[in-house]
């Protein structure tokens, strides 16, 4: 495991403390999993980004195949 020096603005450390009052957690545990939840939601908006990005590549290269075969229907 690595260890991490970090600065946290005071508000976001306050209310921090008075959640894990509340919890039966550990600053550490509560810090790793917040950062990890965030990875998650980062990840899932980087493949969003991707999806998209290759959707309009997609799109493109259907509709000359749709036009193809809509001449070749219609040339019969």
């Amino acid at each position: 495991m690595k260890k991490v020096s970090l600065k946290i603005e005071d508000s976001i450390f306050r209310e921090t403390e008075k959640i894990l009052s509340n919890l039966t957690i550990s600053r550490n545990s509560y810090i790793n999993n917040a950062i990890g939840y965030y990875n998650q939601v980062q990840k899932r908006k980087i493949i969003e980004k991707q999806l998209k990005k290759e959707s309009i590549l997609v799109r493109k290269e259907s509709l000359i195949v749709l036009r193809d075969f809509e001449r070749i229907l219609y040339e019969d």
